[in-house]
């Protein structure tokens, strides 16, 4: 038999997605017969170094868990039989059958602006709810509004020119690599390579080719000839699988099907310049230059304040991790 677990988030389980002492508070607020309204704000203490302000994230994913949290039966019998819970009477886990947030929220939108102290999100409802709920909304906002905050700071960085995610093989998890895409977009990015966010949130989808492409043909020439002839309408090359400048020259042999091409080592700004003369010199000067390779707001503003030809950033791990401060202390 097959014992293993997928550990996918199914909604008949969201009750259980919390922390042990929110639950134990909920039962001895029910035992002690403490039936209150409270209220509990979100808020961050302190600004993380190097952070003067927050892009808030994460409303929907907290509204979606407040207005479909319940415990199944299955929860119920499963913290029935944690030995936390043993002297606990039955009707506190009869209550959790009719389980449902009742409270109040309010929020400031996503993609505002916040400062430290100030409530990202602000529930009004019994005590028993408000204390269960805690640790899920503190996560879902906590990580979110620490993606788009990052995302903008890479975003002004930019100056205008496009910034995209393509974090998610970098990502802690497929479904932080989700969530990191739409808080990047929040944040200002113009798109993701995570092609299930797409689906799921209609964030504008885009993508090039890899080195194992390339490595895949028996010559690099090859290998840009027969991806333009399955995409000719959206020919973007990775150029620096062998010889930046020489594969510069041989996407610039596509000709005006080319699209784009993607710088992804080396010195970005020396190379982005040699590789637009290039292009310019072939009559394109419509392709597009993308960069990528440990981008972050820092090397992003060099390469902007000296003039580098890039028209487009692909930002992967420092982004959907916040590297330089991957902790929010919201509380």
């Amino acid at each position: 038999m097959d014992n293993t677990k997928s550990l996918l988030l199914t909604e008949d389980l969201l009750g259980l997605v919390t922390d042990l002492y929110q639950l134990s508070m909920a039962a001895g607020y029910f035992e002690q017969g403490m039936r209150d309204t409270a209220t509990f704000e979100l808020s961050v203490r302190h600004l993380p170094e190097n952070r003067s302000y927050l892009v808030a994230a994460g409303l929907e994913q907290a509204l979606h868990y407040l207005t479909h949290i319940t415990f199944s039966p299955e929860a119920i019998r499963f913290l029935q039989q944690l030995p936390a819970f043993k002297h606990v009477s039955s009707a506190f886990f009869e209550s959790l059958k009719s389980f449902a947030f009742c409270g109040d929220v309010y929020a400031v939108p996503e993609g505002t602006v916040v400062f430290a102290g100030e409530p990202i999100l602000r529930i009004t409802a019994p005590l028993i709810e408000a204390q269960i709920v805690e640790t899920y909304l503190l996560s879902t906002i906590n990580f979110q509004t620490s993606i788009a905050t990052k995302a903008s700071r890479i975003t002004q960085a930019a100056q205008g020119r496009e910034v995209v995610d393509f974090g998610s093989r970098r990502a802690h998890g497929p479904q932080a690599g989700v969530l990191a895409a739409r808080a990047a977009f929040i944040g200002g990015c113009k798109g993701t390579s995570n092609v299930f966010a797409a689906h799921q949130l209609g964030i504008p989808v885009v993508g090039t080719i890899a080195h194992a492409w390339v490595m895949a043909h028996e010559s690099e020439r090859d290998s840009f000839k027969k991806f333009h002839e399955v995409f000719p309408d959206n020919t973007v090359l990775l150029i620096d699988t062998y010889d930046t400048l020489a594969g510069a020259r041989r996407a610039a042999a596509i000709g005006k099907g080319l699209k784009g091409v993607r710088l992804d080592s080396g010195d970005l700004l020396k190379l982005s310049g040699e590789v637009r003369r290039i292009l310019d010199a072939e009559g394109l000067p419509h392709v597009r230059i993308v960069a990528s390779s440990d981008l972050n707001e820092y090397r992003i503003n060099e390469l902007v304040r000296n003039g580098a030809a890039i028209d487009s950033f692909g930002v992967g791990t420092e982004m959907v991790t916040s590297r330089d401060a991957p902790a929010l202390g919201g509380v």
